[in-house]
């Protein structure tokens, strides 16, 4: 259940991070993934991915930014692609910035992406991890089944009004 876990606490810390920016650069509030629950599940994915692919180089600084920006950042593709092409909607463009591909993602947020690993690796993560794998197991499947039936409702809405403004309250 631990990556279950890391998964729902870094999509939580992704929303508030998206929320954060918002109110930093002026930009569109309410940046949920999810109809009800107050996470981002593409952070939650990245932050999985991430941590998966840099345990073998975590002793080495450089290749955790390059690999976890590059994780990251093709966490964010595939998540446009699914958003754009199985719902019928589009959470985020980047076309206006320098380095972008097909507005899906772009060079800027790929460094951000890759800053953001170094952190993630080297101190959120090892603060967090003995917190998460102390939670008990019917309480992570209870959180679950809450996780997914917000996806599929989540997913539904989406399909059906192709705008992402139906999951605001």
């Amino acid at each position: 259940m631990i990556w279950f876990w890391s998964f729902l606490t870094y999509s939580f810390l992704g929303c508030l991070l998206e929320e954060a920016y918002a109110a930093a650069t002026g930009g569109r509030p309410g940046r949920k993934g999810l109809r009800v629950l107050p996470l981002c599940p593409v952070y939650g994915a990245g932050a999985c991915l991430i941590l998966f692919v840099t345990d073998r180089v975590a002793v080495w600084p450089p290749a955790v930014f390059f690999l976890g920006g590059l994780t990251a950042t093709a966490a964010e593709y595939c998540a446009a692609l699914y958003h754009e092409k199985v719902l019928g909607v589009s959470f985020w463009s980047y076309d206006g910035l320098s380095g972008n591909f097909r507005g899906r993602v772009c060079l800027p947020f790929s460094l951000a992406w890759g800053a953001l690993s170094l952190g993630l690796r080297y101190w959120i993560h090892p603060a967090l991890a003995p917190w998460l794998a102390r939670l008990p197991q019917p309480v992570g499947w209870s959180a679950l089944t809450c996780v997914l039936a917000d996806g599929l409702l989540t997913a539904v809405l989406l399909r059906r009004t192709g705008d992402i403004t139906c999951l605001r309250r």
